[in-house]
């Protein structure tokens, strides 16, 4: 199985490799390859020569981030001293371990993933512009530095005034083509049947690669052959499945991030019951005023749950908007009632039956039985 976004390596290498070198910001919401792609750096560029940072999960305090970065660093020391005094002077050697530490007979590369997690030290004294401060220190450095954000407008803003030096690198939705390269070995399958299998996963899940990831594996796993999507699609949003889980730690990863948090599920829930909507549809069914309903949706734009286009609101992933209209109420929806949004979700993407050749359904006794996808039978 390939890994998403096999090109975008290469443009990050080259970017690391221009004269000046310039500094790739890779920015793309959750589940869109960025962890993954680092990892792949790691093992191109070598161990020795470059260090992956998880910000988010090492961020706590700056002088115990500052010394999990060095503990774990590949470099040699890059200060004699007897250690930061105050969360002032562990960030500035944390700044300095970037500037000043050495590969082997090269400059050392450093990958930054959820690099905006840094602004939690800015609750220290003494810090209260980190991230500018590390965007200018990184840009004099003599190093090499890859960054990544889950959060788009927040990256956007902070580069607004940034150098030239720093390259802006959008994760795109992955193709049908690289679906169909993400997918297992399916024995005989036919290549039309695996084609048109990685086009109907890549239209049910807007090409984001994580979720193209569940659905292949749920779709083959019992047989290895081709299966429904749509059934695997279905199973994965049940109470106990496991797009489920993985759609609620985004939405409340988000949320948390954002302010007015109690406000801001309304109006996702909202959403989900229909989109796009104006400003004022929005806040007439909010029972809120316009003024303050702005504010709530410029908070969601903020953490990237919801984009504009027109003056009309709708979310940013649709798949966690069918999250949101099946798990976002007092009681879990059973089984059929998954399988009937499931199918209404699939039908608004897919191209009708008609335009589609039909596959032979996995597992039946011979291939003269077919089956379209986009129905799903309850038994």
């Amino acid at each position: 199985m390939m890994a998403p976004h096999a090109g975008l390596e290469r443009r990050v290498v080259a970017a690391l490799e221009a004269t000046p070198p310039r500094i790739p910001v890779i920015l793309g919401g959750c589940g869109t390859g960025r962890t993954t792609a680092l990892h792949a750096l790691v093992e191109r560029l070598g161990h020795e020569d470059c260090q992956y940072i998880d910000v988010e999960r090492a961020a706590s305090t700056p002088e115990r981030f500052f010394a999990a970065v060095t503990a774990s660093s590949p470099f040699a020391p890059t200060s004699t001293d007897d250690g930061p005094s105050s969360a002032r002077d562990a960030f500035d050697h944390t700044l300095a371990h970037f500037a000043r530490a050495r590969g082997l007979d090269r400059p050392a590369v450093f990958l930054l993933d959820e690099v905006l997690e840094l602004r939690t030290f800015e609750s220290f004294p003494g810090l209260r512009h980190v991230l500018r401060e590390l965007l200018q220190a990184l840009q004099e450095s003599g190093n090499r530095f890859v960054l990544t954000s889950r959060y788009i407008a927040r990256a956007h803003r902070l580069l607004r005034d940034a150098s030239g030096r720093f390259e802006v690198i959008h994760l795109p939705s992955l193709s049908s083509s690289e679906v169909n390269a993400m997918l297992p070995s399916m024995g005989e399958t036919s290549a039309d049947d695996r084609e048109y299998l990685s086009r109907t996963i890549q239209a049910l899940t807007d090409g984001r690669a994580s979720y193209v990831r569940a659905i292949s594996d749920a779709a083959t796993a019992s047989t290895g052959r081709v299966g429904d999507p749509i059934s695997a699609l279905t199973a994965l949003l049940t109470s106990d499945g496991g797009l489920t889980m993985w759609c609620g730690y985004r939405y409340e990863l988000r949320l948390h991030r954002a302010r007015g948090y109690g406000a801001l599920k309304a109006i996702l829930e909202i959403l989900a019951e229909d989109e796009p909507l104006t400003l004022t549809e929005i806040a007439q069914r909010l029972h809120r005023t316009p003024g303050s309903t702005k504010d709530y949706l410029s908070w969601l734009e903020d953490v990237d749950l919801v984009m504009s286009r027109q003056k009309r609101y709708s979310f940013c992933d649709p798949l966690l908007r069918l999250w949101v209209r099946l798990h976002c109420r007092p009681v879990p929806p059973s089984v059929d009632e998954v399988a009937r949004e499931v199918q209404a979700y699939a039908l608004s993407r897919l191209p009708q039956p008609a335009q589609e050749p039909s596959l032979a359904l996995a597992g039946t006794a011979t291939g003269s039985e077919r089956k379209r996808w986009g129905i799903v039978e309850i038994d």
